[in-house]
């Protein structure tokens, strides 16, 4: 199977074969990952003989694992331009990932509600398009759908839990999360919106 197949599986088709160019003309090594909760994607830039490595989460729907290929291949872009000598998503990455992202808009492969989302978002992209809430609402829309909610559609004071099977008690919104009480350890963790957890 070659990649353009591989990569098919996680990704819109059509996006496939430029994702494969981008890998060939890169040298990149290119890795789908399991599941990590402490990101979607990472890009390592070469090191010590090795070359350009990116990863991608395994089980992100086939908008998001884009979106976030995307990211981290401006990245290595943005290395090759000026190695370490500017900030990781500072204004010359903003650039490349627009650039980037442009022959998925020319071939309309995102849903209109997508679409939308990252128009908005390449306003002004931030470190992780997770920290953008309109886009990652569009992009949740698209997740295998699960029993879960999200922390923002529980009542303030309501209890839920986590898939590692710890309890809380959702406290009140500062700024854009929610303090919410560990009911196993009485520490306050602060919550995105779009958490997924599980009603009690």
């Amino acid at each position: 199977m070659d990649k353009k197949e591989v990569l098919a599986q996680y990704m819109p088709p059509a996006a496939a074969p430029i994702i494969a160019k981008w890998i060939d003309y890169f040298q990149c090594e290119f890795k789908i990952s399991k599941n990590r909760r402490s990101k979607l994607g990472d890009y390592r830039h070469p090191f010590k003989g090795s070359g350009h490595k990116i990863s991608v989460n395994n089980n992100l729907n086939p908008y998001a694992f884009l979106v976030t290929t995307v990211h981290e291949f401006a990245h290595l872009l943005t290395w090759n331009d000026h190695k370490n000598k500017v900030k990781p998503h500072g204004a010359e990455w903003k650039s490349n990932f627009k650039r980037m992202m442009k022959p998925f808009f020319d071939l309309e492969i995102f849903p209109a509600d997508v679409n939308q989302g990252i128009v908005a978002y390449l306003n002004n992209p931030a470190a992780s398009s997770c920290t953008d809430l309109t886009l990652a609402r569009a992009l949740k829309k698209y997740d295998v759908q699960e029993e879960t909610l999200h922390v923002e559609q529980l009542p303030i004071h309501s209890t839920f839990t986590l898939k590692d099977g710890r309890k809380f008690q959702k406290g009140d919104q500062i700024r854009k999360r929610y303090r919410c009480t560990c009911l196993d350890n009485g520490r306050v963790y602060l919550f995105n919106p779009l958490a997924e957890v599980y009603a009690e």
